[in-house]
């Protein structure tokens, strides 16, 4: 078959969506990728063999004759390429890709991968895509959620059937390719890592605010943040900003990175204080190279961590409690830690590892194409 990939990013795609290419592709499927053309868009065909189809799309605006027109753009390449199955991820996709996918008598399969900040602000444009929502998804063959309390909020507002929902751990974390190393190591100075684009939203600002907790504390504690800069749609920090807190000299801005398993080997815990999540892939990666984690207890995060176990939980937008986590964990003894860091692989390799994932695609990909119709 002939399936599609749309996403808001070809880095996305590159990122988290490979190993689904090369399952679907080793299933002898041809694999198109949708999205928006940036630095990854030549490297989906280079080095995965997809074949890359571009679509211009603005991912944060809410302008509907934008909008409108976006959704034109998705029927006019679902019919000039006539995929057998359209896989939808991200609002913009899920949405009006999902429309198009319909007028163009082709079944589609979303992914709400996180909710995003039209659920954690409530206003207008929130209430305008719940009806989008609503409206859009009486249409797919089957959609994905990537935690209980985002598929529950769907139900509770009516927005999509119960029976064509289904659960996935995120996306699942390649637990070959993410291990813990041969021996366990403590760092010194001891090293807390966050990856996460630099958003108000993923508790960029709460981080920085605990570092300096955490750093007066115990000083020489060494606190880094990978993830690029986005000002984009309102909801990034602005570049002057983050680079007036940097000057503070509590953090150490790593920039971005497309090897994150080293910069993850070389911490003792990683953080996300996020305000809401899919299941935040960076964590998943985190378990799997069995480090602790501390991140908040809200949808997405709270899946990933067991408290007390392999890491604990803080309260969202709480700097204070997070940086008593943060201190908590340090303050282990190395066995301790270590201990936290085996159940955290455990957990990845139990219930996160990605062939969970894998297997599902595979099978709705199979059950919703041409042979089945």
């Amino acid at each position: 078959m002939r399936v599609a990939i749309v996403i808001n990013t070809s880095w996305n795609i590159w990122n988290f969506r490979r190993s689904l290419v090369k399952a679907l592709q080793a299933a002898g499927h041809e694999v198109l990728a949708i999205a928006p053309p940036d630095a990854y868009s030549e490297r989906l065909e280079t080095e995965l063999g997809c074949r890359y189809v571009p679509i211009l799309m603005e991912n944060k605006g809410t302008n509907p004759l934008k909008d409108a027109q976006l959704t034109r753009r998705f029927y006019t390449i679902y019919r000039r390429e006539k995929p057998d199955v359209v896989l939808q991820y991200t609002i913009k996709p899920n949405i009006y890709g999902t429309l198009a996918a319909k007028l163009a008598g082709i079944p589609s399969v979303n992914n709400v991968s996180g909710l995003g900040t039209v659920f954690i602000v409530q206003n207008l444009v929130s209430k305008v895509a719940l009806g989008l929502y609503r409206f859009a998804f009486r249409f797919p063959k089957r959609v994905f959620f990537q935690n209980g309390d985002d598929r529950q909020l769907f139900l509770q507002h009516g927005l999509v059937q119960p029976d064509i929902t289904d659960l996935l751990p995120g996306s699942g974390v390649d637990t070959a390719r993410f291990r813990p190393a041969k021996e366990f190591v403590r760092h010194e100075p001891f090293t807390f890592l966050m990856i996460a684009r630099v958003l108000y939203e993923k508790g960029v600002e709460e981080y920085f605010e605990a570092a300096r907790i955490v750093r007066e504390a115990m000083p020489g504690t060494r606190v880094q943040l990978l993830g690029g800069v986005d000002e984009s749609g309102n909801i990034g920090v602005k570049r002057a900003v983050f680079e007036e807190w940097l000057k503070a000299g509590n953090i150490e801005y790593l920039g971005t990175s497309d090897n994150v398993a080293e910069h993850i080997h070389l911490a003792d815990c990683v953080v996300l204080p996020s305000y809401r999540e899919g299941t935040p892939k960076t964590l998943l990666e985190a378990a799997a190279m069995g480090k602790p984690i501390v991140t908040t207890d809200v949808p997405g995060c709270r899946e990933t961590v067991v408290d007390g176990h392999n890491g604990l939980l803080c309260q969202v937008r709480d700097a204070a409690d997070l940086a008593a986590k943060m201190l908590a964990v340090q303050r282990l003894p190395t066995a301790g830690l270590e201990a936290m860091g085996k159940a955290g692989r455990q957990l990845a390799e139990q219930k996160f590892d990605e062939q969970i994932v894998l297997d599902k695609y595979l099978r709705i990909v199979e059950a919703v194409g041409p042979a089945a119709r």
